[in-house]
This record gives C-alpha cells, sequence and structure tokens, in this order.
C-alpha cells in the first residue's frame, strides 16, 4: 500500500488549524507549524459570526458537535439601514430547507463563537489526532526556500495570515484596497437586545455589527473612519460608553465594557495567484474583505471546504499532488470574487449620505421586506456564498 501523501501546513490559527484536521480527515499526514505558542493563538478578545457554510463543513468533519456546546445561535437577523430608516429581520423561515439542512423552525440563522473556545478545541481535537504533528511556538530563524520547503511535502499550505510571508517568498503579489474605514471590536454588556438577535446596522460612517454572546454579552464591530476609531480606542470605560449609547439605535442601552476597544485597520486584498508550484495560499494569506456580513472567517473555511474532495483523490491516487494547486484555484475564484465584489458594493453603497443612493437602498430593502423569496435568495449567499443559489436553484 502506498504512503499516505504528506502536508505542511503553516499558520495555525483558526484557518491553519482546520485545514491541518480536514487534511487528516482525507488520509494525509500532517505537520502544523507556527511561530506563536498554543497560548498565543487563543490570546484574542474576539469572536466570529459562523454560517451554513461553515456548518456544512464541520459536520463533514464531525467536529460540529464538539463545537456546538461552545456556540450562541441567533435566530433572528435584524437588517437596518439608519441612513434611509428602513430595517427588516430575517428569520429561520427564511432560510428554506435546502440551506438549513434542518427543519426551517428549529434552525438558526447563524451562531457566534469565541475566539478562545474555538482555538482551545481546534488544538485540543489536534493533539488527540494521530497522523497531524504540531511544532507551535518554535521561531525559525529565517523562512526556507519555497523549494526547500516543498521538499519535504507533497504540498504545501500557507495560512500564515493577511502579511504571509510565505507568498511574499513565492513572488506572488496581491490587489489591495485600503478603505477609509477602520474596525474598532468590542465586547459589552448590553440592554434591549435579545440574546437570540443579531443586529446589522448599515450607518452612514460605516456597517455596525451587535452579535450575542450570550446571557446580556455582545460582540460590537464598530466601522468607522480610522481617526475615530483610534481616538474612541483611548477614552476611558465611561467616556467609551458613553459615546456607543449615542451609535447604537434607541432601546438599545450599553451597560459595561468587557473587554479593552481594539481598533484594526480594513482593507480587501486578492492575492494575483492561489498557488505557485506545490504551495497553495488558503484563508487571509490569499484574501480578505471588510468585515460587513460577517464574511471573513467563512470564506477562509470555503477555501477548506473546496480543498476537501480534491485532498481525498490525492490520497486515493486519483490525482496527482503536484495538480492538486491547479484545482482548488479553478474552484475557488468565482467564490472569492463575487464574495469581495458584494462586500465591497454593500460598503459603498450604505456607508454614505449620497441623496442619489437613498431611493436604491429603500427599494432594495422595501422589495426584500415584501418577498420571502427575495430574502432566501440573499439570506442564501450571506450564509452559504454567492456560488450557492447556481448550483442548487435560488429558492
Amino acid at each position: 500500500m502506498p504512503s499516505p501523501p504528506h502536508a505542511l501546513v503553516l499558520g495555525a490559527g483558526p484557518t491553519g488549524s482546520l485545514l491541518a484536521l480536514a487534511l487528516a480527515h482525507c488520509g494525509w499526514t500532517v505537520r502544523l507549524q507556527d511561530p506563536l505558542s498554543p497560548a498565543q493563538l487563543q490570546d484574542r478578545q474576539r469572536a466570529y459570526a459562523l454560517t451554513h457554510s461553515t456548518r456544512r463543513l464541520l459536520r463533514r468533519l464531525g467536529l460540529w458537535e464538539r463545537l456546538e456546546p461552545c456556540l450562541t445561535p441567533f435566530r433572528s437577523l435584524q437588517l437596518a439601514d439608519l441612513g434611509c430608516d428602513r430595517e427588516l429581520a430575517f428569520l429561520p423561515g427564511d432560510l428554506g430547507e435546502s440551506a438549513a439542512g434542518a427543519s426551517s423552525s428549529a434552525a438558526a440563522i447563524g451562531w457566534i463563537v469565541q475566539h478562545q473556545a474555538l482555538m482551545a478545541r481546534l488544538l485540543g481535537q489536534l493533539e488527540a489526532t494521530a497522523a497531524i504533528r504540531t511544532c507551535l511556538g518554535q521561531e525559525s530563524p529565517s523562512t526556507p526556500p519555497p523549494a526547500a520547503r516543498e521538499a519535504e511535502a507533497d504540498a504545501v499550505f500557507a495560512c500564515d495570515g493577511p502579511s504571509s510571508p510565505t507568498r511574499q517568498s513565492l513572488g506572488v503579489g496581491c490587489w489591495q484596497w485600503v478603505y477609509r474605514q477602520a474596525c474598532l471590536t468590542v465586547q459589552v454588556r448590553l440592554r434591549g437586545c435579545p440574546d437570540d438577535t443579531a443586529m446589522e446596522l448599515l450607518r452612514p460612517e460605516g456597517p455596525f455589527a451587535v452579535l450575542p454572546l450570550g446571557k446580556g454579552l455582545f460582540q460590537l464591530v464598530w466601522s468607522a473612519p480610522l481617526q475615530r476609531c483610534r481616538a474612541l480606542e483611548q477614552l476611558s470605560p465611561a467616556a467609551f460608553l458613553d459615546r456607543l449609547a449615542g451609535a447604537l439605535p434607541d432601546g438599545l442601552q450599553p451597560e459595561a465594557l468587557l473587554t479593552p476597544p481594539r481598533a484594526f485597520p480594513v482593507a480587501l486584498q486578492l492575492s494575483r495567484r492561489l498557488q505557485r508550484g506545490r504551495t497553495l495560499l488558503v484563508g487571509e494569506s490569499a484574501h480578505r474583505c471588510h468585515p460587513v456580513g460577517g464574511q471573513g472567517l467563512n470564506l477562509c473555511w470555503r477555501d477548506i471546504e473546496a480543498l476537501l474532495p480534491l485532498a481525498e483523490r490525492v490520497a486515493a491516487g486519483r490525482l496527482a499532488a503536484s495538480r492538486l494547486g491547479g484545482a482548488y484555484a479553478r474552484r475557488r475564484w468565482p467564490d472569492l470574487l463575487l464574495t469581495l465584489l458584494a462586500t465591497d458594493l454593500l460598503v459603498r453603497l450604505f456607508s454614505n449620505r449620497a441623496a442619489l443612493l437613498l431611493p436604491p437602498r429603500q427599494l432594495a430593502l422595501g422589495l426584500l421586506g415584501r418577498s420571502q423569496g427575495l430574502r432566501r435568495l440573499a439570506l442564501a449567499v450571506m450564509s452559504q456564498g454567492p456560488c450557492w443559489p447556481l448550483r442548487h436553484g435560488a429558492a
């Protein structure tokens, strides 16, 4: 019997860790390495919104039940355009049977997970998987050339972030647009919002997401001009809560600050290639988008979903490892281009006070509010990716 293919995964964040588990599930042996220690990999105060594309992937890998205890489901997504005073709600009935994969009445629109809880479970599963060898917290004196890395593995998967040293060593450039906005993340105790409701508030200065963490706690993702975010970051807790109360809609009242606010710049970024030789760019080493709609991690994990059947074919001897990168790139380009385009258009259309754009915004939200078919289509795009309706037909 031939030996199983061997993978080198660079980067052990959420995407690199899940990719290592996925490859082991497909019959590969995996070496996962990262200069950060397990404690450092878990040390981030943020949360992610998970969609049904992620649920589908995790169930396929047998990980959904392991992660489910640390997930907070939300069964209502409130979308409000505060610039033209229109709002609507997406409910489980808008998912449709085919998109939800479960009874619509019992399904959630999505789930929120804290980074620390997610990484703790992924790292625990890595340690329990015999086919994976982890090398974490070991600084490499220099970045080996691509040829040296490929010599020790059948395929190299770069999951080393938006500034990917691997991508740079390959000489692969990227298209990039730095937004005038930045994002500020913070966790607060909030009164006036149910624990099973998430909100996407489209404000003239930028989107504002309210993500439930359970027991009255919420993660906020506040988009605003960079200087304003930096100024908010420096405020005292009491002064910050006062500013926050003024930014939230009537009825929502912040009660306590749970984590220090942290601001970071936001950019649209897409690598000009997704592979070179036997090295593949996965996750944020290949792409980044604006956090509007919570697409970031789900888009990264759809890279893994696209790799799964290809990795299985390599392990079964039906696909040469040298052809894996090309097949992966062909599968991923449509989803990446459409998702980055959609998030960019949302930001440009709604993050302004242009009077000429108010009528089309009012029309779009009005049509969504009146038509369940359009809501199902919009929710399928948000929760399954923009290519889902093309493959399965709109509900």
